[in-house]
């Protein structure tokens, strides 16, 4: 049989918690410091940002946390999503090795976004806001929250980084077309934009200088917050949705996973699929050998130094211990754009230092050679971002037909890549380049995180 395998949940197993790992951890996350005092913060201090519910749940340490029947509503749109056994690519590869994938990009938006936007537009909704500002790389946040915004009635001002901003017109219409405002960044609406241009006027943007714009323009209004779609403790949270199904949707295919492999840019999709799972693990279960795919050209895990960083460039948030190539860092401008970040989620950078993943990066165009054969075995063209996960995938398909190993892969298929043809397009006529950093750029910038007493 070679045919790719559906395994689908019916409705009413749209998981009714989240699922928090801080409640497992072995160790306790490093605290979120004041940049001004180098003190912890409390929830008061993040209060100009976000609404009590969130930040409450970004300290929590409660092993579950119920979602709110209306986000759950709203979830029945797409979730339960799918989750595949690739047969097909299992036979091109010849390997001996199962292969699944957790699809996300079922959604209205066609990636694992929505799963926080709907959860963070209902609590800022439920807390009297009636506008949101938020930065975006590739799009996929951008127009997620866009949607998300739509369906509670709140206005979503989108700061999208200008590389972005410029390959992907068609983000910037998704976004329109659910209402929202989309602004290249840098941009010179705020202070923070205006001060990087005039540094460099062919600033091709990043996601640290798009969040110093976003954070910026939502602290000046009492009827405005923040959102972020990656790197935070409650956003990971959301997207365990994912991670939560797909063990159940093993239990129908009667296997378990002993690899689980996801990009990484922020975070938030890698967390979502292997956090659960870990989780079981932590708790006597089932181990699990967990991969973490960046891009070479933003290796945030494999090159980046764990180390106190503010979490944008204009230095306006507060420091998180992360895996960091330095808040000044401005990546190339390749066309994963939602993995251009110069840091990790804490939590994931955490797991990562308690030895719980581990991580790998690749350059572009082999990512992109994944996706395309992927593309032809399985019928889906994933998103650029998730090339790093099929990549991920295939090398570690290709290291058991070597080894002779027959073991289960599972991994998470972020979204899809129907917004980014351009970029198929160039790397099919030869145009598409393999962009490395600039070491002593990052050598700059790492030379340049905050002094803090631990």
């Amino acid at each position: 049989m070679t045919e790719s395998v559906k395994f689908t949940l019916p409705e009413d197993r749209i998981p009714k918690a989240w699922y928090n790992i801080a409640a497992d951890l072995p160790a306790p996350l490093p605290p979120v410091l004041h940049p001004g005092t180098g003190a912890p913060i409390g929830p008061d201090d993040l209060a100009p940002l976000f609404p009590m519910a969130l930040i409450l749940q970004e300290v929590s340490t409660d092993r579950e946390i119920e979602i709110p029947e209306p986000v759950r509503e709203i979830y029945r749109q797409w979730r339960p999503a799918p989750l595949f056994r690739a047969r097909r690519l299992e036979k091109a590869l010849q390997t001996p090795a199962k292969i699944y994938y957790k699809y996300e990009g079922v959604s209205p938006t066609g990636s694992h976004k929505p799963n926080t936007a709907v959860a963070q537009a209902f609590y800022n909704k439920d807390a009297g806001i009636h506008r949101i500002t938020t930065e975006t790389g590739a799009g996929q946040w951008g127009s997620s929250l866009a949607f998300a915004g739509a369906i509670f009635g709140i206005d979503i001002d989108v700061y999208m980084v200008r590389v972005s901003f410029e390959q992907k017109p068609y983000r910037k219409a998704l976004m329109e077309a659910f209402g929202a405002r989309c602004v290249a960044s840098p941009s010179t609406e705020t202070a923070s934009g205006r001060a990087i241009l005039e540094k460099n006027p062919n600033s091709t943007g990043s996601l640290g200088i798009a969040i110093s714009e976003a954070v910026e323009m939502a602290a000046q209004r009492d009827d405005t917050k923040y959102a972020l779609g990656s790197v935070l403790n409650h956003v990971l949270l959301h997207q365990t949705v994912a991670g939560i199904e797909a063990i159940e949707q093993m239990e129908m295919a009667g296997d378990y996973p002993d690899v689980l492999v996801g990009c990484t840019g922020g975070g938030s999709n890698f967390a979502g699929l292997v956090n659960p799972f870990l989780g079981r693990q932590l708790r006597g279960g089932e181990k699990v050998r967990v991969v973490a795919v960046e891009p070479a050209a933003c290796p945030s895990l494999t090159r980046g130094k764990y180390a106190y960083d503010f979490g944008d460039t204009g230095h306006l948030t507060p420091l998180v211990k992360m895996h960091t190539l330095g808040s000044t860092f401005v990546p190339p401008g390749f066309h994963a754009g939602g993995l251009r970040y110069h840091g990790m989620a804490p939590l994931v950078s955490h797991l990562h230092q308690l030895g719980l993943i581990e991580a790998t990066a690749y350059m572009q165009k082999e990512c992109f050679a994944a996706g395309v054969q992927f593309a032809r075995a399985e019928g889906i063209v994933p998103a650029p971002e998730a090339t790093h996960a099929v990549k991920g995938a295939i090398e570690e398909a290709l290291r058991c037909k070597a080894e002779g190993k027959s073991e289960t892969i599972l991994f998470n298929l972020c979204g899809h890549g129907h917004f980014d043809m351009q970029a198929y397009t160039d790397y099919h006529a030869g145009k598409l380049t393999d962009q490395s950093y600039d070491e002593s750029e990052l050598a700059m910038a790492l030379a340049g995180l905050p002094s803090v007493n631990e």
